[in-house]
């Protein structure tokens, strides 16, 4: 049957190989479990509410994608995201997270209108690689921010906006050991060595008196304080606008970029360098955003992290449903992830945050158009403490700097759009 399903031996693959390779991918986003309710409980979610959504929206859709669109692919709520939901759209909307899950609910029905048409590629063709490669910067900055934050290495100071924390303090020297450990092993090339770094700070932790870790296994929470509790009304039509635009944005990019990355890695891409079934993964993963919103939680979107069970061997649909019963089997481990304090997840953020900023390498320093712009994305994402705002900043540069500059030919019609429906924003309030 799975032969038939997944025509494993014309993909070079075995049963046992998709397990593995399902089970690496697993662990090395295992971590999502722990970080989003932490990072969405601070918006005043319930964490147990939260990390069931988390483990049951990701479950679904990654068996989604294996099954409808056949790729080796896993999804889980996004990071970048989830605290774009949590630390900008929350407080703009004055706390109102069941209206920030129906921002993200209708975010996720443009991207399935987009996905069925060739609009999609058209937006994502028109925005510079400059600019994209600065947004997915900036936003890792912004985790490594909150990274510091929930760290202790940072705290705000009124004269100099930030000084170092008490870095004497045990949480923090636990959480700098964390750190060290979760790049050392990934350097290693260790599989799960963020989940790993994360599992060692709580023991240490849970060692210092009163802490003590209630149990491993149970039932799994109650969903109700999240499920279906979004709504789309009681906020100014423009800013509800501004916000579902980001989130759609955001996770087409973080889509389309990671399908690729991951497809290229398995050898899956065409002649002409397409993906097979693409229009079906896009799909999945808007459905994903949609589902994600009504359990209760953050985007989900596809996890670049699936590139580890490629390389493990994972070739089909299979490799997801590995994941996807491994996200079923976790939902039974909720008071592990209670037990995890904020200190032992902010390593994982700044480990994130390495990882998507490496793209900058790839922006043409040399062009100040291109490389004035994508500074200033990069920076005013972290320093404005808002995605929305920082890419509104990138947008806007870059349009007056081409246009100053008298290459106004390369700003297309899109980019232009763009910035100015940042602009107006901005002028309105």
């Amino acid at each position: 049957m799975l032969e038939k399903l997944f025509a494993l031996g014309a993909h070079g693959t075995t049963v046992r190989r998709e397990m593995v390779a399902g089970a690496t991918t697993f662990l090395t986003l295992a971590y999502i479990m722990f970080v989003n309710p932490k990072i969405l409980g601070a918006a005043g979610l319930d964490q147990g509410a939260v990390f069931v959504a988390t483990c049951a929206a990701s479950a679904l859709t990654t068996a989604l994608m294996g099954l409808y669109a056949r790729l080796p692919v896993a999804l889980a709520p996004g990071m970048g995201l989830n605290a774009y939901f949590a630390f900008t759209v929350v407080p703009a909307l004055k706390g109102d997270w069941r209206l920030a899950l129906g921002c993200v609910f209708l975010s996720g029905i443009l991207f399935v209108v987009l996905s069925l048409t060739p609009a999609r590629e058209w937006l994502i063709n028109a925005i510079p690689k400059s600019l994209k490669l600065a947004i997915a910067a900036g936003i890792g900055f912004f985790l490594a921010l909150i990274g510091f934050e929930a760290a202790g290495l940072v705290a705000a100071d009124p004269v100099t906006l930030l000084r170092e924390g008490t870095l004497t303090d045990p949480k923090v020297l636990i959480a700098a050991g964390a750190f060290v450990l979760m790049f050392a092993l990934a350097a290693r090339g260790v599989v799960g060595a963020v989940l790993i770094g994360i599992v060692v700070a709580t023991v240490l932790g849970e060692a210092m008196p009163p802490n003590a870790i209630s149990g491993a296994v149970s039932l799994p929470p109650p969903i109700a304080p999240t499920f279906l509790q979004m709504h789309f009304t009681g906020a100014p039509a423009a800013a509800v606008a501004t916000i579902v635009f980001v989130f759609l944005l955001i996770d087409m990019l973080d889509t389309s970029g990671t399908l690729t990355a991951v497809a290229h890695q398995a050898n899956m891409l065409d002649a002409e360098g397409r993906l097979p079934h693409a229009r079906r993964a896009l799909a999945v993963d808007a459905l994903g955003t949609m589902l994600g919103a009504a359990l209760g939680t953050s985007p989900v979107t596809a996890y670049i992290e699936s590139a580890t069970g490629i390389q493990a061997g994972g070739r089909t649909g299979l490799t997801a449903l590995v994941v996807a019963a491994l996200f079923v089997l976790s939902l039974f481990f909720a008071p592990l992830a209670a037990a995890v304090p904020a200190y032992a997840t902010a390593p994982a953020l700044i480990f994130v945050a390495a990882l998507m900023a490496k793209g900058l390498k790839e922006i043409d320093w040399d062009d100040l158009t291109e490389a004035a712009p994508a500074l200033l994305t990069a920076l005013a994402i972290p320093f404005t403490y808002s995605i929305a705002a920082g890419m509104g900043i990138g947008f806007i540069s870059y349009v007056a700097i081409k246009l100053v500059s008298g290459r106004w030919r390369e700003v297309n019609a899109a980019v232009a759009i763009i910035a100015l429906a940042f602009a107006a924003k901005i002028a309105v309030g």
